[in-house]
């Protein structure tokens, strides 16, 4: 742990957020991409 101006930096709360961001992020494209081919499949089931 550092310190900066008499205050303990967690570097290990940093690399939890970390990790969460990236776990939000994954789940928002796997999601999105999931709306996406969802879409594309009712375009092709209503056009044939």
């Amino acid at each position: 742990m550092e310190e900066k101006a008499g205050q303990k930096v967690n570097s290990n709360g940093i690399v939890t957020w970390v990790k969460r961001l990236g776990w939000g992020a994954f789940a928002f494209f796997l999601i999105k991409g999931l709306v996406w081919l969802a879409v594309f499949f009712g375009l092709f089931k209503a056009i044939t």
